[in-house]
């Protein structure tokens, strides 16, 4: 998960909180980040395939979020015929 908290305000130093919950049960799969005041960075969900649903806390921050699905597999250098 790409993340960007910004400030709400000049004096802003706020929170932001992200999680993964289980789409299935609702019980938490991972905290994803824990941040402090403005930043940005990814947070790694590291589970098995999950359906999932993300739930964001914060106090005094704009933010934002994107979630990037990984896909495993070779790449092949070979040019084509």
């Amino acid at each position: 998960m790409r993340w960007e908290a910004g400030a709400e305000s000049p004096e802003s130093a706020g929170t932001f909180r992200l999680t993964a919950h289980s789409a299935i049960s609702g019980r938490l799969l991972q905290q994803v980040v824990d941040h402090k005041g403005l930043g940005s960075g990814v947070g790694y969900i590291q589970q098995d395939p999950h359906v999932f649903y993300a739930v964001v806390e914060s106090d005094h921050l704009n933010w934002r979020f994107t979630v990037e699905e990984a896909i495993s597999g070779n790449v092949s250098t070979a040019s084509p015929r």
